[in-house]
């Protein structure tokens, strides 16, 4: 217990301590904004791309990984979205923030930070192949569900149509620096190049600041958040994405799914992470949901150490 304390608590220490610069001026927003981009762009990706450039599988396939957490991250998903629409009588577009808050968690942010430090490049092996999925997923059923909660609700706007839709989600993914990373990552290890030199050393300089930057920026950007009006939904959704997503995939992983126990271990805390930024996004592109996805985002991250510690201690058993 000593020991999972000490993995967590310097990991969310990180975000308090990101948290109390921005919130006592120390550092501009546009200071935490640029940190924000770094990392997104440059210094995440990087370590991605380490992390499968230089995997050890062992032979294992991915296959469980990804039904074990994906399968579990469709329940929650439907049932965040229909939490909030029948028990608080929210609108269609509040469901798939709802949704996103509820299943997407920070596994960029959060997870890999955590992973790396209780189970090392295996547990970084099995988080990056879990965001393989995780963003695409999230892009491409919060794009579809989009253009049917506005039909719903009535405000739809001149639809695209399926080639432009489609079209659009290929661009975006193909932009995203994270994406780029996996992708390389991925040819790098099949090809076989060994990645050493002056090549490795730059990439592992990059590399090895990329989680504490990544906690301090997050820590940062839950200024820009914090909590918005009636807390009750974004409670409701925390304790969804906190206890129940991770009780899930821990179920699946250790008696339904034949998953490697590291990687069954880091699906769990993958699972545990709080709500990733993207649920303010999607609330942002709607013009609603937004205090109900910074209530879910702030919380939940509050909570994360907490729940996270729990988790933790609970997947030793496997």
């Amino acid at each position: 217990m000593n020991q999972i304390v000490q993995i967590v608590l310097p990991v969310f220490g990180l975000i308090a301590l990101g948290y109390g610069v921005a919130w006592s001026g120390l550092l501009r927003r546009e200071s935490g904004e640029a940190l924000s981009d770094f990392v997104f762009v440059v210094a995440i990706p990087v370590l991605v791309f380490r992390t499968l450039a230089v995997a050890v599988f062992g032979g294992a396939s991915p296959w469980g990984l990804w039904i074990a957490y994906f399968s579990v991250f469709a329940v929650m998903w439907v049932l965040g979205s229909a939490t909030i629409r029948r028990l608080f009588g929210r609108d269609a577009r509040a469901g798939v923030v709802a949704g996103i808050s509820t299943a997407y968690g920070n596994t960029v942010l959060v997870g890999i930070p955590l992973s790396i430090a209780a189970y090392g490049d295996d547990g970084a092996v099995a988080m990056a192949l879990i965001i393989a999925l995780h963003l695409p997923v999230m892009m491409t059923t919060s794009a579809i569900l989009i253009v049917r909660a506005e039909r719903r609700d009535g405000v739809a706007h001149a639809e695209p149509g399926a080639r432009a839709l489609l079209r659009g989600l290929g661009l975006n993914l193909a932009r995203n620096p994270l994406i780029i990373a996996l992708v390389l990552g991925a040819l790098w290890h099949v090809v076989g190049v060994p990645l050493a030199g002056l090549p490795r050393v730059m990439v592992d300089r990059i590399a090895d600041v990329a989680a504490t930057l990544a906690l301090f920026a997050m820590g940062m950007s839950l200024r820009n958040y914090g909590i918005r009006g009636n807390i009750g939904a974004g409670l409701v959704l925390s304790v969804l994405k906190l206890l129940v997503m991770p009780a899930l995939v821990f179920l699946v992983a250790r008696y339904v799914i034949p998953v490697p126990p590291v990687w069954a271990k880091v699906a769990v805390v993958a699972a545990a992470s709080p709500t990733g930024v993207n649920a303010y996004i999607v609330a942002a592109r709607f013009r609603t949901g937004e205090a109900l996805a910074s209530n879910a985002i702030t919380i939940s991250t509050a909570l994360a150490v907490l729940s996270t510690t729990l988790w933790m201690t609970v997947i030793e058993m496997i």
